[in-house]
Protein backbone atom coordinates (compact mmCIF):
# COMPACT_ATOMS: atom_id res chain seq x y z
CA UNK A 1 0.00 0.00 0.00
CA UNK A 2 1.34 3.43 -0.97
CA UNK A 3 0.79 5.50 2.15
CA UNK A 4 0.42 9.28 1.95
CA UNK A 5 3.65 10.94 3.08
CA UNK A 6 2.18 12.53 6.23
CA UNK A 7 0.58 9.23 7.26
CA UNK A 8 3.92 7.47 6.73
CA UNK A 9 5.60 9.99 9.04
CA UNK A 10 2.88 9.51 11.67
CA UNK A 11 3.34 5.74 11.41
CA UNK A 12 7.02 6.15 12.26
CA UNK A 13 6.05 7.88 15.52
CA UNK A 14 3.76 5.06 16.69
CA UNK A 15 4.97 2.00 18.59
CA UNK A 16 3.98 -1.50 17.40
CA UNK A 17 1.04 -3.03 19.25
CA UNK A 18 -0.31 0.35 20.35
CA UNK A 19 -3.98 1.22 20.85
CA UNK A 20 -4.98 4.04 18.48
CA UNK A 21 -7.92 6.42 18.17
CA UNK A 22 -8.04 8.15 14.77
CA UNK A 23 -10.26 11.25 14.82
CA UNK A 24 -11.67 12.10 11.40
CA UNK A 25 -10.25 8.80 10.15
CA UNK A 26 -11.61 9.11 6.60
CA UNK A 27 -11.70 5.75 4.84
CA UNK A 28 -9.53 4.13 7.54
CA UNK A 29 -6.31 4.04 5.48
CA UNK A 30 -4.01 4.85 8.41
CA UNK A 31 -5.67 2.43 10.83
CA UNK A 32 -5.64 -0.35 8.23
CA UNK A 33 -1.94 0.23 7.53
CA UNK A 34 -1.05 0.26 11.23
CA UNK A 35 -3.12 -2.85 11.89
CA UNK A 36 -1.60 -4.78 9.00
CA UNK A 37 2.04 -3.73 9.51
CA UNK A 38 2.38 -2.97 13.23
CA UNK A 39 -0.30 -5.05 14.99
CA UNK A 40 -2.05 -1.88 16.13
CA UNK A 41 -5.67 -1.96 17.34
CA UNK A 42 -8.16 0.82 17.81
CA UNK A 43 -11.06 2.87 16.54
CA UNK A 44 -11.78 5.59 14.06
CA UNK A 45 -14.34 8.36 14.42
CA UNK A 46 -15.78 9.67 11.17
CA UNK A 47 -18.79 11.73 10.08
CA UNK A 48 -18.99 10.94 6.34
CA UNK A 49 -21.20 7.94 5.63
CA UNK A 50 -19.27 6.85 2.52
CA UNK A 51 -16.03 6.74 4.51
CA UNK A 52 -17.71 4.72 7.26
CA UNK A 53 -18.74 2.12 4.69
CA UNK A 54 -15.12 1.88 3.46
CA UNK A 55 -13.87 1.47 7.03
CA UNK A 56 -16.32 -1.36 7.66
CA UNK A 57 -15.34 -3.05 4.38
CA UNK A 58 -11.69 -2.92 5.56
CA UNK A 59 -12.59 -4.36 8.96
CA UNK A 60 -11.87 -1.10 10.80
CA UNK A 61 -13.76 -0.34 14.01
CA UNK A 62 -15.45 2.98 13.35
CA UNK A 63 -17.90 5.23 15.21
CA UNK A 64 -20.20 7.59 13.35
CA UNK A 65 -19.93 10.91 15.17
CA UNK A 66 -19.32 14.63 14.76
CA UNK A 67 -16.09 15.64 16.51
CA UNK A 68 -17.78 18.87 17.62
CA UNK A 69 -19.81 16.68 19.98
CA UNK A 70 -16.58 15.54 21.65
CA UNK A 71 -15.30 12.08 22.51
CA UNK A 72 -15.78 11.89 26.29
CA UNK A 73 -19.05 9.96 25.95
CA UNK A 74 -17.33 7.11 24.11
CA UNK A 75 -14.11 6.44 25.98
CA UNK A 76 -12.73 6.27 29.51
CA UNK A 77 -9.53 8.02 30.56
CA UNK A 78 -6.34 6.45 29.21
CA UNK A 79 -8.17 4.15 26.79
CA UNK A 80 -5.53 4.62 24.08
CA UNK A 81 -1.78 4.98 23.64
CA UNK A 82 -2.18 7.56 20.85
CA UNK A 83 -4.87 9.76 19.39
CA UNK A 84 -4.29 10.86 15.80
CA UNK A 85 -6.07 13.80 14.17
CA UNK A 86 -4.96 14.79 10.68
CA UNK A 87 -6.19 17.98 9.03
CA UNK A 88 -9.26 18.32 11.27
CA UNK A 89 -8.31 20.60 14.18
CA UNK A 90 -9.02 23.75 12.18
CA UNK A 91 -12.55 22.55 11.40
CA UNK A 92 -13.54 22.05 15.06
CA UNK A 93 -15.75 24.61 16.85
CA UNK A 94 -13.81 24.37 20.12
CA UNK A 95 -10.35 22.95 19.38
CA UNK A 96 -9.14 23.74 22.91
CA UNK A 97 -11.88 21.56 24.41
CA UNK A 98 -11.22 18.70 22.01
CA UNK A 99 -7.48 18.79 22.74
CA UNK A 100 -8.29 18.53 26.42
CA UNK A 101 -10.51 15.49 25.76
CA UNK A 102 -7.88 13.94 23.48
CA UNK A 103 -5.27 14.02 26.23
CA UNK A 104 -7.74 12.60 28.72
CA UNK A 105 -8.31 9.43 26.69
CA UNK A 106 -4.65 9.09 25.68
CA UNK A 107 -1.22 10.06 26.95
CA UNK A 108 0.00 11.05 23.48
CA UNK A 109 -1.54 12.70 20.43
CA UNK A 110 -0.39 13.43 16.89
CA UNK A 111 -2.05 16.47 15.36
CA UNK A 112 -1.67 17.95 11.87
CA UNK A 113 -3.10 21.16 10.41
CA UNK A 114 -2.46 23.69 7.63
CA UNK A 115 -0.24 26.60 8.73
CA UNK A 116 -1.98 29.93 8.12
CA UNK A 117 1.41 31.65 8.56
CA UNK A 118 2.77 30.04 5.37
CA UNK A 119 4.28 32.67 3.09
CA UNK A 120 1.84 32.28 0.17
CA UNK A 121 -1.08 32.75 2.55
CA UNK A 122 0.50 35.97 3.81
CA UNK A 123 1.08 37.22 0.25
CA UNK A 124 -2.50 36.53 -0.82
CA UNK A 125 -3.84 38.36 2.23
CA UNK A 126 -1.40 41.28 2.03
CA UNK A 127 -1.24 41.87 -1.72
CA UNK A 128 -4.36 40.17 -3.04
CA UNK A 129 -6.60 41.33 -0.21
CA UNK A 130 -8.45 38.00 -0.07
CA UNK A 131 -8.48 34.83 1.98
CA UNK A 132 -5.82 32.44 0.65
CA UNK A 133 -6.57 29.52 -1.64
CA UNK A 134 -3.70 27.02 -1.81
CA UNK A 135 -3.07 23.27 -2.11
CA UNK A 136 -3.37 22.88 1.65
CA UNK A 137 -6.33 25.34 1.86
CA UNK A 138 -8.19 24.59 -1.39
CA UNK A 139 -11.61 26.04 -0.50
CA UNK A 140 -12.92 29.59 -0.82
CA UNK A 141 -13.92 31.52 2.29
CA UNK A 142 -17.64 30.82 1.72
CA UNK A 143 -17.42 27.03 1.35
CA UNK A 144 -14.49 26.09 3.57
CA UNK A 145 -14.95 23.71 6.50
CA UNK A 146 -12.08 25.52 8.24
CA UNK A 147 -13.32 27.84 10.98
CA UNK A 148 -10.24 28.13 13.22
CA UNK A 149 -7.18 28.55 11.04
CA UNK A 150 -3.98 29.14 12.97
CA UNK A 151 -0.23 29.48 12.64
CA UNK A 152 2.43 27.35 14.29
CA UNK A 153 2.87 30.09 16.89
CA UNK A 154 -0.87 30.14 17.63
CA UNK A 155 -0.95 26.39 18.18
CA UNK A 156 2.15 26.43 20.36
CA UNK A 157 0.74 29.26 22.47
CA UNK A 158 -2.46 27.26 22.94
CA UNK A 159 -0.39 24.27 24.05
CA UNK A 160 1.24 26.48 26.71
CA UNK A 161 -2.16 27.66 27.93
CA UNK A 162 -3.45 24.07 28.13
CA UNK A 163 -0.27 22.79 29.83
CA UNK A 164 0.54 20.58 26.84
CA UNK A 165 4.11 19.55 26.10
CA UNK A 166 5.30 19.36 22.49
CA UNK A 167 7.45 16.25 21.98
CA UNK A 168 8.16 16.67 18.26
CA UNK A 169 7.29 19.07 15.46
CA UNK A 170 7.73 18.63 11.72
CA UNK A 171 6.72 21.14 9.08
CA UNK A 172 6.33 20.09 5.47
CA UNK A 173 5.05 21.37 2.14
CA UNK A 174 1.76 20.43 0.46
CA UNK A 175 3.40 17.22 -0.81
CA UNK A 176 4.38 16.45 2.81
CA UNK A 177 8.08 16.81 2.03
CA UNK A 178 10.72 18.62 4.08
CA UNK A 179 12.77 21.54 2.79
CA UNK A 180 15.65 23.50 4.29
CA UNK A 181 13.75 26.81 4.37
CA UNK A 182 11.03 25.26 6.51
CA UNK A 183 13.68 24.00 8.93
CA UNK A 184 15.14 27.51 9.27
CA UNK A 185 11.84 29.45 9.32
CA UNK A 186 9.07 26.95 10.08
CA UNK A 187 6.22 29.43 10.62
CA UNK A 188 6.98 31.16 7.30
CA UNK A 189 7.87 28.25 5.03
CA UNK A 190 6.05 25.32 6.61
CA UNK A 191 2.76 24.69 4.81
CA UNK A 192 1.54 21.83 6.99
CA UNK A 193 2.39 21.27 10.65
CA UNK A 194 2.70 17.84 12.31
CA UNK A 195 2.93 17.77 16.12
CA UNK A 196 3.43 14.99 18.65
CA UNK A 197 2.07 16.26 21.97
CA UNK A 198 1.47 15.00 25.50
CA UNK A 199 0.07 16.37 28.76
CA UNK A 200 2.68 17.84 31.12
Amino acid sequence: MNLRADLALISDWIKPGARILDLGCGDGTLLKHLRDTMNVSGYGIEIEQSNIVKCIESGINVIHNDLDEGINNFFDADSFDYVVMTQALQAIRHPEQLLDEVLRVSSDAIITFPNMGYWTNRVQLALGGHMPVTKSLPNYWYNTPNIHLCTLYDFENLCKQLDIRIIKRHVVDSQHKHNWLAKLFPNLFGEIAIYHITKK
